[in-house]
């Protein structure tokens, strides 16, 4: 779909004032970062609209999937985002303007949203993020030292954030951020990441295990120095 018939026919093709905003997540080089995407000189989260023949759930995994390459992405609902005020009339004039487009005060991009924001974790190494019709390029930047970016997508950001230290104290989900097999210092490094305090490596290790969510695999580690950690990996269902 090329922008102008986003502009002209997208209040006939998608729900009227509902978004879907995707904070994507992926471990590297010991830092927690998020993909964003560029339009003009700022930067905002991956996300999209809800066709009017398709669920939201259908329409997060599609919008997971146009942009991450993955086949099956983690992700998990983070809140609503829904301000009496929240439209966006000064970013989207700008925007227009830059691109020598005509700004008309009752487009539906101009009128108020509603968007449903979600997190989602990811391997690094195997997502292949993709750019859009209307997106100038994408990045990974770490969630301590984000860049300027449009709307309140930096507030979304930050719940995230927040909201997956939260998580990890009583859900086994960071193991999506890592390969499919990886040893436990790796987990033991990206909980501390994550939480942003020093656990006891010893008891961590424990009390993973004790959960009975990961088994550990019969061959080990050969590229690490010393001693070579058992690898394991998430159980199956």
């Amino acid at each position: 779909m090329d922008f102008q018939e986003f502009i002209e026919q997208g209040e006939k093709l998608f729900l009227p004032n509902l978004s879907v905003d995707m904070v994507i997540i992926g471990f590297h080089e010991g830092e927690l970062k998020c993909l964003l995407l560029k339009i003009g000189d700022k930067w905002l989260l991956p996300g999209g609209y809800v066709f009017r023949t398709e669920s939201v759930e259908n329409a997060t995994v599609r919008i997971l999937r146009e942009r991450t390459g993955l086949k099956d992405p983690h992700f998990k609902f983070l809140s609503v985002f829904g301000g009496e005020d929240r439209k966006f009339t000064e970013e989207w004039k700008q925007f227009f303007v830059e691109n020598n487009l005509p700004f008309k005060e009752n487009t539906w991009l101009n009128d108020r949203f509603v968007t449903l924001a979600h997190y989602s974790l990811v391997d690094f190494e195997k997502t292949k993020p993709v750019i859009g019709n209307f997106d100038e390029a994408f990045a990974w930047f770490n969630l301590d030292e984000l860049p300027k970016m449009w709307m309140d997508h930096k507030e979304i950001v930050l719940t995230a954030k927040n909201r997956l230290k939260e998580d990890i104290q009583h859900e086994q989900l960071t193991y999506n951020l890592l390969p499919k097999e990886f040893t436990m210092p790796q987990l033991h490094g990206l909980h501390q990441t994550i939480l942003g305090e020093k656990l006891d490596r010893s008891r961590f290790q424990k009390k993973m295990i004790a959960s009975g969510a990961f088994e550990r695999l019969p061959k080990l580690q050969k590229d690490s120095p010393g001693r070579k950690p058992f690898q394991y990996r998430v159980k199956k269902a």
